[in-house]
């Protein structure tokens, strides 16, 4: 009989899974899993710090619907991750975590980065465990799995022990899994019905869309909001749902429309920070809230209709009942102008002669070189703010976002993650100054692996929110809110990368030309003026 070792049994789990890359950075305890990898034709793409591995295996499911992956060596490997599986369970994005572990034979000895990895990311994933088996390994594999995408989705932990990675068993004597996840659930025709009905019955419906849904299959929000003629509001992971130029598509008239609304129809959305706890919704407005996470539904704000199952799901089925030909109301004709005129506004801002870039027209340049086709990952806090609202991203899921949890450091490993699986797309990190400094060494990898990511600093030398709190508070004592601006652009030169400093908005597409000229990963470091004026949550 035939005998692989347990790094093997692994591989071949995650490929039937349909695994074709795995992210890690290397290290002993996790030796086995990346030869198991390799024999089974399994791409392993290594990074410079953990965090990012965590990021990139949350995009490649967000950006391809099937299982992200990344594996890290025991201990510090392990909570060197810690960010990215909060990142990914804030977001409800489904990925697994594979850490290495301790032989069971040292249990309890003192080895080498000894630690009880679940215990210690318990409160940051749905489901986390340690695989004592190598017989049962592909068991433990598909039990992550269907944990990782149970309800909403989010992150898994599973830590194997050395020498259960590396035991040898019979090939024949392994139960492969098969058929261990249900499809979405859908809602009962009679609810179906009922949603419909409200619906039509309303000239004033708003539809909001967010982390809860997955972005595959998300564009037949464009049928939804054509049958309703409906204001429709993205965030998270629905953005690029609808095109940038969609006339009902709204991004800087949320709050006006939740104060109009007669019916808020809510996909996968979460009443938090960014939505005011669900205040901005008028006290009269029928809330029909649809979420495959039924602890979300009637969370800070009540829900007339709360229907658990999966939005997408339930939107692909609605469209069966509701009529074709709609006018637009003139509730949804108002946001139209207000979009309109808050976008004048914003222009006449980017317009706005000064020493240094502006960030509105920063905003404005950088959104027009990347366009509606390429998937960029935003990676800072102001800047991205005031950014996001000019991107022209036009695809689901091509906005990668980190979602709630506000991380920052997240843009290298979700851009590695894009231009892995999409090769011949243009990919691109808008930075923060800030965002840049956490995993700014990723462009090593982005220059060993031949991954030409175009990255954009808006650079104001400062962290802008902060500041803007201190000074608010406490203005004869600020302190540590001042970062200088530093020559980021230089560092990736120094790389092998392509590096531009840029100093008016006029230089900053045909900068960012250049860069893609080159063929190398590449940043244009921009200096921004700083501003005193905190923006809102970009997801407004």
């Amino acid at each position: 009989m035939p005998k692989i070792h347990g790094g093997q049994v692994i591989a071949r789990a995650l490929r039937q899974e349909g695994v074709d890359t795995l992210f890690t950075l290397t290290g002993g305890h996790i030796v086995p899993i990346l030869d198991g990898c390799v024999s089974e034709g399994i791409r392993v793409v290594d990074v410079r710090h953990e965090q990012a591995a965590g990021h990139a295996a949350e995009a490649y499911t967000r950006l391809t619907g099937r299982l992200g992956v990344a594996a890290v060596t025991a201990g510090p490997g392990v909570t060197d991750s810690v960010t990215a599986l909060a990142t990914a369970l804030h977001a409800s994005s489904p990925m697994l975590l594979l850490g290495g572990r301790h032989p069971i034979r040292q249990e309890l000895k003192g080895g080498l980065q000894e630690m009880d990895h679940p215990k210690a990311v318990a409160s940051v994933t749905r489901w986390a465990a340690t695989a004592w088996e190598t017989n049962r390994l592909a068991d433990y594999i598909a039990t992550a799995s269907r944990h990782a995408f149970s309800g909403r989705g989010g992150p898994v932990f599973l830590d194997v022990p050395l020498d259960v990675q590396a035991d040898v068993v019979d090939e024949d004597h392994i139960d492969w899994p098969r058929f261990y996840r249900p499809d979405p659930i859908g809602a009962p025709i009679s609810v179906l019905e009922d949603i419909a009905a409200r619906l039509i019955a309303s000239d004033k419906v708003v539809v909001f869309a967010g982390s809860g849904i997955r972005p595959v299959n998300a564009h037949v929000l464009i049928d939804l909001a054509d049958r309703l003629q409906a204001p429709t509001y993205l965030n998270g992971a629905a953005r690029g749902a609808l095109p940038h130029d969609h006339p009902l598509l709204g991004n800087r008239t949320r709050s006006a429309a939740f104060a109009g609304a007669d019916v808020v129809f809510a996909l996968g959305v979460d009443w938090d920070f960014r939505t005011g706890y669900g205040s901005k919704i008028g006290r009269e407005a029928t809330v029909i809230h649809v979420d495959a996470d039924e602890t979300r539904i009637g969370w800070n704000r009540p829900a007339e209709v709360g229907v658990t199952a999966d939005p997408i799901r339930v939107v692909e089925d609605l469209l069966y009942h509701l009529p074709e030909g709609r006018p637009i109301g003139q509730f949804a004709g108002d946001l139209q102008q207000a979009e309109a005129d808050l976008r004048a506004r914003a222009q006449d801002e980017a317009d706005t002669e000064s020493d240094l870039v502006p960030p509105q027209a920063f905003g404005r340049e950088v959104a027009g070189f990347f366009g509606p086709d390429a998937i960029v990952a935003v990676d800072g806090g102001d800047i991205v703010s005031t950014t996001a609202r000019w991107l022209q991203i036009s695809q689901p899921g091509r906005v990668l976002d980190p979602g709630p949890f506000g991380s920052l450091g997240t843009g290298p490993g979700y851009a590695l993650a894009a231009k892995v699986v999409h090769p011949e797309a243009r990919v691109g990190i808008v930075f923060g100054d800030g965002g840049f400094g956490f995993n700014g060494m990723e462009y090593d990898t982005f220059v060993r692996l031949g991954l030409p990511i175009i990255g954009v600093v808006g650079n104001d030398g400062v962290w802008n929110n902060i500041k803007t709190f201190h000074r608010s508070f406490y203005p004869d004592r600020v302190v540590a809110t001042d970062l200088g601006r530093r020559p980021y652009h230089s560092v990736v030169e120094s790389m092998g990368g392509y590096g531009e400093l840029v100093t008016t908005a006029k230089e900053i597409r045909p900068a960012l030309e250049r860069a893609e000229a080159s063929g190398l990963p590449a940043l244009v470091n921009v200096h921004l003026e700083e501003s005193i004026r905190m923006s809102s949550n970009y997801s407004q």
